[in-house]
């Protein structure tokens, strides 16, 4: 059996004096997909911004290829790849200058293959339109491009599917499925009724 890429151990966190999630464990794979489900405010969003290192009001273990997390920040930051719900562009720069800002400090890359990857999710003649002139689903584009070359082993998706069509909607489920079969692995919380081979889920309790 594979080694985890991503282990967590007794999860514990709370929210305006609310436990969201308490004894929380599970494992990432190499080669998965894993949905995280749950009603509104059961946490989904705030367990993927803890596991990306941009919540730090939790306790447990989180352990990244067997190694505490802790002792290897710095490799685990440059093998995980975090998208929020929010595209996470700014509306001043363009898609192409945006990608680049969204690139910047992984590993250089020629604005043709950054154009290539804009052309991919239906961005063609929109590289260097500013983005505040660019519709939501557009603008949600922009960000999904950065999947398109991506090379992180550990994608952490929150709500990727939302504005975009349903072109959009086949497109990113394919691009899930292919860093799953390339070894890779992804966590995603979605509302959208993801059907994929293989997929996994970790559920949250809470309230609506």
């Amino acid at each position: 059996m594979s080694e985890p890429l991503l282990q967590a151990v007794n999860l514990q966190c709370e929210r305006d004096e609310r436990t969201l999630f308490r004894d929380l464990s599970f494992s990432i794979l190499p080669g998965s997909v894993t949905r995280v489900e749950g009603d509104n405010g059961a946490g989904k969003t705030t367990l993927l911004r803890i596991l990306a290192g941009l919540n730090d009001a939790w306790s447990g273990d989180l352990l990244w290829r067997g190694q505490p997390r802790n002792h290897c920040r710095e490799d685990y930051h440059r093998n995980m790849l975090y998208l929020g719900h929010r595209p996470g562009i700014k509306g001043l720069l363009s898609p192409l200058e945006n990608l680049r800002a969204l690139t910047a400090g992984r590993r250089p890359l020629a604005d043709t293959v950054l154009r290539e990857a804009l052309a991919g999710t239906g961005l063609h003649g929109f590289e260097d339109v500013p983005c505040r002139k660019l519709s939501a689903g557009q603008q949600r584009r922009v960000a999904l491009a950065r999947l398109l070359i991506a090379d992180e082993p550990l994608w952490l998706l929150d709500e990727v599917f939302t504005a975009i069509d349903a072109d959009g909607v086949k497109a990113v489920e394919a691009l899930l499925l292919q860093r799953a079969q390339e070894g890779g692995a992804v966590v995603v919380t979605t509302h959208h009724n993801l059907a994929l081979p293989g997929l996994q889920s970790i559920r949250l309790g809470g309230a609506a």
